[in-house]
């Protein structure tokens, strides 16, 4: 029953690693770019929705779907105005660039008086609620974060399966020039790349926060969600949800059974072991170019 008690964690805390993961993967399918700035896009989602309840006074169902939104747009904006114009550079440079952004996010959210420097609680209705099966003691924030995941996934694998909007993604992911010469509008779609892989971010926030505490430096699980990515394999959405669970579920049971200070460690273990054993991740594709 421990070792289940364990498991049940170890997926909830992987739903977040996974879904900051999809970002990480959503963009780069879409650019063939690295964003590192997924982690502070999900803190400044969390603060999105702690505003809308506090400053705004919105109910808590009318919040998370504001600062959904919101932090969508903020994700256009941010490609269209800083991403864009340095697109063709060196990929290096991108990354700085998205590591730069996290860390203006950071220094922005933190020099508001009196809230960025603070821990706030987010207000849910669900707070403190358990479902007892047993001697199973379940919180309501695992069952909501990993029921919320699985819809999520459900409806993500829908829009890529069935939407034109989603065909077209599929296409300019795969070869960006040929999608364009077919008429598809490239650049549009990277901007709601960004703005999707951002509304993500804020998800994954807004379940994160009852269970951690909003603050300025949430964001920095960021560093524990691109391990996830890589597990899975960079260019499969299935990979990086598979990805975040692996690597939630090795932290729940290595920070249990294993020393203290093994927990921190142990998702860039298995990342180390996965890139000698599948270098290309669990779902990854083997590329093979012609010379």
């Amino acid at each position: 029953m421990q070792l289940l008690q364990l498991l049940i964690s170890g997926v909830a805390q992987g739903c977040i690693y996974g879904l900051i993961a999809l970002g990480f993967v959503l963009i780069y399918k879409a650019t063939e770019t690295v964003s590192f700035a997924q982690g502070d896009l999900m803190m400044v989602g969390a603060f999105g929705g702690l505003a809308a309840m506090t400053v705004l006074g919105f109910p808590f169902w009318l919040s998370v779907p504001t600062a959904i939104v919101v932090m969508g747009g903020f994700g256009v904006l941010l490609e269209r105005v800083v991403i864009r114009p340095i697109l063709g550079q060196p990929a290096f440079s991108i990354v700085m660039l998205t590591i730069g952004v996290g860390y203006v996010l950071r220094g922005a959210i933190t020099m508001i008086p009196n809230i960025g420097t603070d821990t706030h609680t987010l207000a849910v209705p669900y707070a403190g609620e358990v479902l007892r099966l047993g001697a199973l003691v379940v919180s309501a924030e695992q069952i909501v974060v990993i029921g919320v995941t699985g819809v999520l996934c459900a409806g993500l694998f829908a829009m890529f399966r069935y939407s034109r909007l989603g065909l077209a993604m599929q296409a300019s992911s795969q070869n960006q020039l040929a999608a364009y010469y077919m008429g598809i509008p490239v650049k549009r779609l990277n901007g709601l790349v960004w703005g999707l892989a951002a509304g993500v971010a804020a998800i994954a926030g807004l379940l994160l926060a009852p269970i951690t505490f909003v603050h300025a430096n949430m964001g920095f699980i960021g560093l524990k969600a691109f391990p996830a990515a890589v597990v899975g394999g960079f260019g499969s959405l299935p990979g990086a949800i598979v990805g975040g669970l692996v690597i939630g579920i090795v932290e729940a049971l290595s920070g249990f059974y294993l020393p203290e200070g093994f927990k921190d460690i142990a998702p860039y273990i298995v990342v180390l072991v996965m890139l000698v054993l599948k270098p290309n991740g669990l779902f990854g594709e083997k590329l093979r170019k012609k010379v």
